[in-house]
């Protein structure tokens, strides 16, 4: 603790100058400096203050499903370490290199909508319109900080055990904006609540955060389902307390998932990559080395949805090899039966949505 103190205190000066800079470009912003633009289209974007870690893509997903069964929805993403350049939409010849690890899931896992990618969201958004002129709502990834385009609702996300609240910018901290940034946003969502967490605990944090009249607040947790085998999603099996884990992740932050696994199962290894990881030949090879020398029953290679995307880079060799790994899915749920009210509240936006 006193090591993260002079940690913060040493790095604040940068800290300071950082404020600065993106304080003035809020401005420019707000003074019409420069310009933001609006598109005669519904656009959701779904985005947090922090780096990484506050549960983004399952809470999208969680819009997919409620909206396009009704609508034609398309996502927009940056495709962060994509290895392409420029606006690319999603096809069969892609993977998680060209796409990027979490628009290629939206891809394989939600045939029925527009995946797109660009650096640039005020140009990705008109390339998505002309390539699909029948596209009625976007929902757009990690935008929150991107002023250059203007979404019809803004959804705010912060995590339950690293509340903005309690956060400091960036680099003694992980805020890419000032914490006041939250005014810009219509709904916020506490992610990744623990199951036991009690009205007083909740109460506590809205009055922390505080928000506007006009805002509202909601609390949502993971609900993890059966994991299936990477190469054929009909393959699953319940984990149980005899079953041994690997847990291969490379994912912002492990401890959640690690808590609802060290109450279903025997997690006995933990291989950890950096965010977004790639994973190369050699480290295949170690998995490889790995699944060789188990002599426990009932031992498997678990992931996450977004590392599958990655591992599906080298599905040869995971085949040829058969090293057997599985996938843990995860859906969005929100506590005390609240979903409804936030359902209610994208259609209301939806339904009065003007250009």
């Amino acid at each position: 603790m006193r090591k993260n103190i002079i940690f913060r205190i040493l790095l604040s000066p940068f800290s300071l100058l950082y404020a600065g800079i993106i304080s003035l470009r809020n401005i420019f912003y707000e003074t019409g400096l420069l310009k933001s633009t609006s598109f005669s289209i519904p656009v959701i974007n779904v985005g947090n203050l922090s780096i990484g870690g506050t549960g983004k893509t399952p809470h999208i997903e969680y819009l997919i499903s409620l909206l396009s069964p009704y609508l034609n929805v398309a996502t927009l993403s940056r495709g962060y370490k994509r290895k392409t350049k420029g606006f690319r939409q999603a096809s069969q010849r892609d993977n998680a290199v060209t796409l990027g690890d979490e628009p290629y899931q939206f891809f394989l896992k939600h045939k029925n909508i527009k995946v797109a990618v660009s650096e640039s969201r005020d140009i990705g958004i008109p390339m998505i319109i002309q390539k699909n002129p029948d596209t009625q709502v976007i929902l757009m990834d990690d935008a929150f900080q991107h002023r250059s385009v203007v979404p019809g609702l803004n959804i705010l996300l912060t995590e339950h055990d690293n509340l903005f609240t309690q956060d400091y910018l960036l680099p003694a901290g992980r805020l890419r904006e000032p914490r006041k940034s939250y005014e810009r946003a219509d709904i916020i969502v506490i992610t990744k609540c623990p199951n036991d967490i009690t009205d007083q605990q909740k109460e506590k944090i809205i009055s922390e955060i505080n928000p506007y009249a006009n805002q509202k607040l909601f609390f949502s947790k993971y609900k993890y389902l059966n994991p299936y085998y990477l190469f054929d999603r009909n393959i699953t099996l319940a984990l149980e307390e005899k079953h041994r884990v690997i847990l291969i992740s490379a994912i912002a932050n492990v401890d959640y998932l690690l808590n609802y696994l060290d109450d279903v199962c025997d997690v006995d290894n933990i291989i950890k990559y950096e965010d977004h990881h790639y994973f190369t030949e050699f480290e295949l090879e170690q998995f490889k080395k790995i699944y060789d020398n188990l002599t426990e029953e009932n031992t498997l290679f678990l992931t996450t949805e977004k590392d599958a995307t990655r591992l599906l880079v080298h599905q040869e060799f995971l085949m040829q090899n058969n090293i057997p790994i599985f996938v843990l899915p995860i859906e969005v749920d929100f506590l005390d039966s609240t979903s409804t009210d936030f359902d209610n509240l994208i259609k209301q936006f939806l339904l009065e949505f003007k250009v």
